[in-house]
Formats: C-alpha cells, sequence, structure tokens
C-alpha cells in the first residue's frame, strides 16, 4: 500500500530495523502500547512479536482496514481517527485502573511532533514514549541550555520527562524518503517532575512565552513576555534564584520550574 505523503507518511520496510525499534521501546509481555500511525503495520507486527497487546490510532482509514485484517487474532485493537482529536486519557483509562503499565510508539508525521509529544506527556503519563522523529527534532530535545538548539521544546519535555536519543536512521531506510533524517527517541517521564503534573501546561506556556525573548535579558524578558512590572520581575527572579542578567537561553529546566513557582501558575 502506498503512502499518502499529505499526511506525512513514511514507512519503514526493514525487519531487523523495525525490531530494534519494538526493543528500544522497551515493549514487553504484560505491557499496552498505544501506537500512533502505523501505517502498514511494519512496527506494530514487532510490538506484537514482544508479546504486547497494541491498540493502534490510525487516521488513514485504508490502513486501519488492513491492520484489522491481518491482526485479527492478536491482540490488536483499532482506533480510527486523528491523534490530536481524541481524548487520550479517556483511551487509557481503562489501563490505569487496571494497573496496567502503557507506553507510547509511533513513526509520527513529522510535521506534528511537537503536539504528539506534548500530548503523550500530558498526565496521565505512560510509562515510556518512544518516537521516530526528524534529526534536528532529536537534537533539541536532548540540547544543553546556552546552545543553538536549546529552546522552548527542549524545557518543555526535560521538565517531565528524561530524553535519550536510541538510535540515527537515514532518510534512505523509509519509502518514501523523506527529505530529512530521523531519529528514534526515548522518553521516560520523571519519577519527580520539575513542576506537578496540574502546573505542567502553565510550566510549557510560560517558557513559550519566554523564548519569545530568547535574546532579551531575564529582567526584560519576564517584563514583556508576562507583563510582570519591573519590580515584579526583579522580585520574582529574586525568589527563583535567577540572574536578572542572563537571556531565558542561558536558563536550565530547574529554573525555569523555580520561576514558574515565583510567579504562580496563572502567570503561566
Amino acid at each position: 500500500m502506498r503512502a499518502n505523503t499529505r499526511l506525512g507518511q513514511h514507512f519503514l520496510d526493514d525487519p531487523a530495523l523495525l525490531e530494534r525499534i519494538a526493543a528500544a521501546s522497551e515493549a514487553g509481555p504484560g505491557d499496552v502500547v498505544l501506537e500512533i500511525g502505523p501505517g502498514p503495520g511494519g512496527l506494530t507486527r514487532a510490538l506484537l512479536s514482544r508479546g504486547a497487546t497494541v491498540v493502534a490510532i490510525e487516521k488513514d482509514r485504508r490502513m486501519g482496514a488492513e491492520l484489522v485484517r491481518r491482526h485479527a487474532d492478536a491482540p490488536f485493537a483499532l482506533i480510527e481517527g486523528d491523534a490530536l482529536e481524541l481524548d487520550w486519557a479517556a483511551i487509557v483509562r481503562p489501563w490505569t485502573e487496571l494497573g496496567l503499565r502503557w507506553r507510547v510508539v509511533g513513526n509520527i508525521p513529522y510535521y506534528i511532533t511537537s503536539p504528539l509529544l506534548e500530548q503523550a506527556l500530558t498526565p496521565p503519563m505512560p510509562s515510556s514514549v518512544t518516537y521516530l522523529v526528524q534529526e534536528e527534532v532529536a537534537n533539541r530535545l536532548v540540547a544543553a541550555p546556552g546552545t543553538s538548539a536549546y529552546g522552548a521544546l527542549t524545557v518543555g519535555i526535560s521538565g517531565v520527562a528524561d530524553v535519550t536519543i536510541a538510535m540515527r536512521i537515514g532518510r534512505g531506510a523509509f519509502r518514501p524518503p523523506p527529505k530529512v533524517d530521523s531519529a528514534l527517541v526515548h522518553l521516560v517521564p520523571r519519577e519527580v517532575p520539575l513542576v506537578p503534573p496540574s502546573d505542567v501546561a502553565a510550566l510549557r506556556r510560560l517558557v513559550v512565552s519566554l523564548f519569545s525573548y530568547r535574546r532579551k535579558r531575564m529582567q526584560r524578558a519576564l517584563r514583556e513576555a508576562r507583563g510582570v512590572s519591573a519590580e515584579g520581575a526583579g522580585e520574582a527572579l529574586l525568589a527563583a534564584g535567577i540572574d536578572p542578567d542572563l537571556r531565558p537561553e542561558a536558563l536550565a529546566p530547574e529554573d525555569f520550574a523555580r520561576l514558574l513557582a515565583a510567579v504562580g501558575p496563572e502567570a503561566g
């Protein structure tokens, strides 16, 4: 079945590579995997072969019908729809109520990587998230403060999860080949997140607004990003232990978490 590039579809066919991806996800017996964008089902098969139950979200009806036919006798279920429009909390509620371990895995459309990362790392949290992403995005996710790749995405994700690059995959491995190279990222929610689950969205909003002024010093950036007075900005930065002369790009994720605590979630 041909890929629909308008949906961002680029498929992997190499069974050995798909097995490596499934292994990197750490899915195994007793796990429920929420697979995003299974396409023709190569990764689905690899996950099932590891003993996991797979619940797949697929927007392309052509692919969905074929997946159901191929896996009629397997622990597999299909949810037809757009992953960004579905209520993930409702989908996973039966699993969490039963105390099942669940994971998110996907060869996802690169043009919606950021929202799919945020969706997967919004409570209730899975045991892990394993996504194939554009290599540039993977580098941003693991970037250090002060580097050109470091930004709002880095902080917003690393504030709630530890991120590793499991492998890098050249564009030639895909059908059809995308215009960029790819990487497999593996994210594990922090045992102790930098902010409470209820403040995750507020942290992301605060970080995005401050990085809109990444070249300004924090004293000015906080004032402009959140409409805080000069005095209020100074007090918040002092309370958070942040040098007002630093720029947002120099702050570590922990600094942003302390700043959110100082200004309050409502200001995020």
